[in-house]
C-alpha cells in the first residue's frame, strides 16, 4: 500500500495546520481550479465564498482546464478573466476539508479568525475501472477518477497580513 505524505516540508508546527481529503470523487481537473481559486484567502473568506459557489451565486474562474467553457457575467474583477462554472460537488468537499482544517488548528491552540491557506493542492487519486456492456459483444468504458487535496493552514499574526 502507498502511503501518503504531504508535499510542503519545512513547515513551522506551532503556527501552521494541516488536513487531507483521500479519494473524493470530483475529477482532478475541477478540483484543481476550486483550490487554486481559495489559495491565499483567510479560511473564512473561503467559506463564504464557497457557500456562494454552492448557491449558485458567484462562479469560480477556469484558467487551465477551460476548454469550451462559456464565460460567466457573475465573475468579480479581482479575477481578471471571464471564464467559469459551478462546481458545486468540489466545493462541498472543500468546505469539509476547510472545517476540518481549522478544527485541527483549534485542537492546536490557534486563533481560527486569523488562519490564512498558504498551500492547497489536489492530486490525482486512483481510477476505478469499470465497463458497461452493450449490444454486439462490446463495451464502454466508465471510469471514475478520484482526487487526493490537502490542505495548509497558518496563523497570520495581527489580522490581515500579507504571506
Amino acid at each position: 500500500m502507498p502511503t501518503w505524505h504531504y508535499s510542503v516540508k519545512n513547515l513551522d508546527p506551532d503556527r501552521t495546520a494541516k488536513a487531507v481529503l483521500l479519494d473524493v470523487p470530483v475529477s482532478p481537473k475541477i478540483m484543481y481550479e476550486a483550490a487554486r481559486a481559495i489559495k491565499g484567502m483567510t479560511v473564512k473568506e473561503a467559506k463564504e465564498y464557497l457557500k456562494r459557489v454552492i448557491e449558485l451565486k458567484e462562479p469560480i474562474p477556469f484558467f487551465r482546464y477551460k476548454g469550451k467553457q462559456s464565460h460567466k457575467k457573475g465573475l468579480p474583477d479581482k479575477w481578471k478573466w471571464p471564464i467559469g462554472r459551478y462546481p458545486v460537488k468540489a466545493a462541498k468537499y472543500l468546505l469539509r476539508l476547510l472545517e476540518n482544517v481549522e478544527n485541527n488548528a483549534e485542537f492546536k491552540g490557534l486563533n481560527t479568525d486569523r488562519l490564512r491557506i498558504i498551500h492547497i493542492a489536489s492530486h490525482k487519486g486512483p481510477v476505478l475501472k469499470r465497463w458497461m456492456p452493450r449490444a454486439f459483444g462490446r463495451s464502454t468504458p466508465r471510469f471514475r477518477r478520484l482526487t487526493h487535496v490537502e490542505i495548509i493552514v497558518e496563523e497570520v499574526p495581527g489580522g490581515r497580513g500579507k504571506h
